[in-house]
């Protein structure tokens, strides 16, 4: 059976706290707050933050494939400071990557989940740094909470499009899209 490992994580900063720019090296100031990994061998979340990396990088380099969305674009910026291993040599199925190269459209994980699914975010990014610099124990929580969430969803999105071999979204006209994916 292929371990397919979904992963999301979520950062200590923001851009406008880095310098604003939205490039590789400005993604690789934000730091690692939280960080969530499915395996679908373990059938089993993973949560994990900066002391944990090491082993959470080790399991997305084992992963026949790691889904998520805008991974390529950001999260193997954000960890390229924590590791010399290049994630270019992963696998990977990144939905927003995809989207992009088949309709040419930047396309939200929330727009996906809406159209496709029924399903909406708990939260934003921004949540997550707000709590992250609460510091307390619980705000840790919902930040794991959230992101387990959003890997919940990728999940299930990656296995509608499989199954279906269409997601949906809805674009900034308010129409919704139909788009057929090879996954």
């Amino acid at each position: 059976m292929k371990n397919l490992v979904y992963f999301d994580l979520e950062t200590q900063n923001l851009f406008e706290d880095v310098g604003g720019e939205r490039s590789p090296a400005t993604i690789a100031k934000l730091k690692l707050s939280i960080g969530v990994t499915y395996s679908t061998q373990e059938k089993a979340y993973g949560i994990w933050h900066e002391g944990t990396v090491d082993a959470m990088i080790r399991q997305l380099m084992r992963a026949d494939l790691v889904v998520g969305h805008n991974l390529l674009g950001f999260d193997y910026h954000v960890l390229a400071p924590y590791t010399t291993l290049d994630f270019s040599q992963i696998p990977t199925l990144d939905t927003w990557e995809d989207l992009f190269r088949l309709r040419n459209a930047r396309v939200s994980l929330d727009s996906l989940a809406k159209a496709t699914l029924g399903v909406s975010k708990i939260a934003a990014g921004t949540d997550a740094v707000r709590w992250w610099r609460e510091g307390s124990e619980e705000s840790l929580l919902r930040i794991a909470e959230y992101c387990c969430y959003d890997v919940k969803v990728c999940r299930l999105l990656h296995e509608h499009g499989r199954r279906a071999g269409r997601v949906m979204y809805t674009d900034r006209y308010g129409r919704k899209v139909s788009v057929d994916v090879k996954w």
